[in-house]
């Protein structure tokens, strides 16, 4: 393999090193005004789109033990990876696609399972990890303050009886 092979499926697998999941998108349509916006969305989030040969980015999946992608490398391909809340990315990239209808999400894969498109927009409705942290808390803290209330009443109803 080349050197210059070799260094751009070292950068393409650094990418995938550090996240947990990967989204494909067809980026065919897709301007360059386009890509800085779609940047600058998943920024936040932590995340990172980049454009990529497919050739490359097959050979890095492989090396890094990611399913089989190889039926979804055709034409112009951009892997987004990066940052923890992948259903926030997911949002950004369905949403994208809806107001543009320039991005084509393709497929992606989480925890080395293979996720469809139709799974990716799923997983875009699902609530981010601190929409997630906002449930759990009020989950929490529902039973506390039911179990407070109980007291105070018990109390108010014993102090009632005493006078």
């Amino acid at each position: 393999m080349r050197e210059e092979k070799k260094f751009l499926v070292e950068e393409v697998a650094g990418h995938l090193a550090k996240s947990s999941y990967i989204m494909l998108a067809d980026f065919t349509k897709v301007t360059v005004e386009d890509a800085a916006i779609i940047r600058n969305e998943l920024r936040p989030l932590g995340a990172e789109y980049h454009v990529v040969k497919n050739s490359i980015f097959n050979i890095a999946a492989k090396q890094a033990n990611l399913p089989d992608f190889t039926k979804h490398l055709t034409g112009h391909t951009a892997i987004i990876t990066g940052g923890d809340d992948a259903p926030g990315v997911a949002k950004v990239l369905v949403k994208f696609f809806k107001d543009k209808q320039k991005l084509d999400v393709k497929v992606g894969a989480m925890d080395g399972k293979v996720l469809t498109r139709e799974e990716i927009e799923t997983l875009s409705k699902l609530p981010n990890l601190a929409g997630i942290r906002a449930q759990l808390l009020s989950l929490l803290q529902t039973p506390a303050s039911q179990f407070a209330r109980l007291l105070v009443a018990k109390n108010e109803k014993e102090e009632g009886k005493a006078a």
